[in-house]
């Protein structure tokens, strides 16, 4: 069912709802104060009736016409004396007694008003009182009027409330769902324009109307939500092409070096020198495809870390252990400052490979001669961890775009020891998956700071 419909039909039920409960007070109250003035009525009968009683007390009603007690208009009066007989009785009675046993016990107590059924059949309202001072138990006169008019004047009331309730209901109803249309015209507007979009339609975007409403925030917040999906998809679309190219030249030089293996008359030499570039060129299939993983799982949400106390100066000292080969090679220093013992809570292995790209990247371009820093120092509530060179630095056009998939400070050299430009890409991923930040900036004396801040260990004091 349409929303609108279910919109129309909720207003019609509450209106129906409404109506009803208004309906039955207003028709309880009407019928009260119909038997208030019936009442008032009756209790001036019974007390004229009750004033017509010997003045001695002793039961004789005075006669006040030819025809006794009760005059020929009263239409429904019975006088019933002690022992229970009619001593009096009007004609619309038919001499049959008004009130019953259990009733008429009751009045020779204290007044009692009921509404019942005449001997003819009609309703009627019945006042019954005791009258002083005639005896043990005393005469009861009884006097009644009947609710044919009260009964009319309801059913009409009613009959009115059902007829004007079901027109308000239905009108209710119709306005809501008119109303319900208007509201909805914009929703249904974008709905059909949603489904229009394309997969490669980049630039497409909803018509928000200018009402400044709900509906308004729904179409902005639905062409931000458009916005960041096509930039997702442009930003996985620009990496599988850049990952294919990368992969490209490394099979291409690998298909190259086995075809060249595998042509007739070369030399054991040549063949020992082909089969090492092919795994050389292997090397670099496999650290590339682990980066696309990385990348890819860390997209995902699929990105597991062993989460454990980590003792991050020891992690530090393995990956300059590591390194330290490849510096002298270049004739580099490497040197690390900070305190010790230093604690964060995250995956040892993934922190290795954070300090591992920042250091393999620090001694690409770190100068013969220079110095590589690996410094830790308090941040706030946690640990940085700032590795720092002495060369060229970062241009300045290359820093808002460090931590970019497959970002080079010079593309030129990815074939000769550049890299495919995913170590800070992995970096940036594997810190933010800790619950830390990164950021690279050149420093003021030169050479360039990669910094990164990660949370301390709930037992590190900084």
């Amino acid at each position: 069912m349409a929303l609108r419909t279910r919109l129309a039909l909720l207003v019609a039920v509450a209106v129906a709802a409404l109506v009803a409960v208004g309906g039955a007070l207003f028709v309880h109250q009407l019928r009260a104060g119909l038997d208030a003035s019936l009442d008032s009525t009756l209790r001036a009968r019974a007390d004229q009736l009750v004033q017509q009683s010997g003045p001695d007390g002793n039961g004789e009603f005075q006669d006040t016409g030819g025809d006794g007690l009760l005059s020929a208009r009263e239409a429904l009066a019975q006088v019933v004396d002690p022992a229970g007989r009619l001593t009096e009785s009007s004609a619309g009675t038919r001499d049959r007694p008004l009130l019953t046993p259990a009733q008429l016990a009751e009045a020779r107590t204290q007044p009692l008003t009921v509404t019942s059924v005449t001997p003819t059949g009609d309703g009627a309202r019945l006042l019954a009182v005791p009258v002083a001072g005639t005896g043990t138990p005393p005469t009861v006169v009884v006097v009644g009027t009947a609710t044919q008019l009260r009964d009319d004047a309801v059913h009409r009331v009613v009959a009115g409330l059902l007829g004007g309730g079901a027109v308000a209901v239905a009108m209710a109803g119709l306005g809501a769902w008119v109303l319900a249309g208007a509201v909805l015209r914009p929703v249904e507007r974008m709905r059909r324009q949603s489904a229009e979009i394309s997969a490669g339609d980049t630039g497409a975007r909803l018509a928000v109307p200018a009402t400044h409403d709900e509906v308004a925030a729904l179409g902005t917040t639905m062409n931000a939500l458009l916005e960041r999906l096509q930039h997702a998809l442009a930003r996985q679309r620009d990496f599988v092409a850049d990952a294919g190219h990368e992969l490209r030249t490394p099979l291409t030089v690998l298909r190259a070096e086995l075809e060249l293996a595998e042509a007739p008359g070369r030399r054991e030499g040549e063949l020992r020198a082909a089969i090492g570039r092919a795994a050389d060129e292997t090397d670099r299939l496999i650290r590339l495809a682990e980066d696309l993983l990385v990348l890819a799982r860390a997209d995902g949400g699929g990105l597991v870390l062993r989460s454990t106390p980590v003792r991050l100066d020891e992690v530090v000292g393995d990956a300059l252990r590591a390194a330290a080969a490849r510096a002298a090679e270049g004739g580099v220093r490497l040197a690390v400052g900070g305190p010790s013992p230093v604690r964060v809570d995250g995956d040892p292995d993934r922190l290795r490979q954070v300090v591992d790209n920042l250091l393999d990247n620090a001694l690409r371009y770190a100068p013969a001669g220079s110095t590589v820093r690996v410094r830790l120092a308090p941040a706030g509530t946690g640990i940085a961890v700032e590795v720092l060179d002495e060369g060229p630095g970062f241009p300045a056009g290359f820093l808002p775009h460090a931590f970019e998939r497959f970002r080079r400070v010079d593309p030129a050299r990815a074939e000769d020891g550049g890299g495919a430009g995913l170590g800070l890409a992995i970096v940036a991923s594997l810190v933010q998956a800790h619950g830390g930040s990164v950021r690279a900036f050149n420093r003021p004396g030169g050479g360039a700071c990669v910094r990164v801040e990660l949370p301390a260990s709930r037992g590190q004091r900084v």
